[in-house]
């Protein structure tokens, strides 16, 4: 989002769990288009919630799994705040091969630089 649409707009990723480590794989087919996800933390909505980031205050959600659209549509049924789930193909089990594997985490990438372009309108930002 902040590649496209700069800081114009307040975006926080968070999943299900927060003890795994960011994706080697995620972090190399990201910076192939200029995403920088080396510095990235993987936190959780249990987290984020613990240090303040209240989900009422947020306009949208996006769940990319079938998991986290279940744990956002139950902390968030007391909120009126909108929630899509963008059906984002899961590429950890994939190939066998490092080119295999890189290649199947650049389809999941797409898929999400496509939805968001697709929700949100053609960038402003391509730095």
């Amino acid at each position: 989002m902040k590649k496209y649409y700069g800081t114009e707009t307040y975006v926080q990723s968070a999943g299900v769990k927060n003890e795994l480590d960011v994706d080697g794989f995620a972090v190399a087919v990201c910076a192939e288009i200029g995403v920088p996800l080396v510095n990235h933390r993987v936190r959780s909505f249990d987290e984020m919630q613990e240090w303040g980031d209240d989900l009422s205050s947020y306009d949208l959600i996006v769940a990319l799994s079938p998991a986290s659209q279940r744990k956002v549509l139950d902390l968030t049924r007391y909120h009126h705040l909108e929630v899509e789930y963008w059906p984002i193909m899961d590429p950890t089990g994939l190939g066998t091969k490092r080119d295999e594997k890189l290649d199947a985490y650049r389809q999941a990438r797409d898929q999400i630089r496509n939805r968001i372009i697709s929700r949100f309108g053609p960038p402003h930002h391509t730095d």
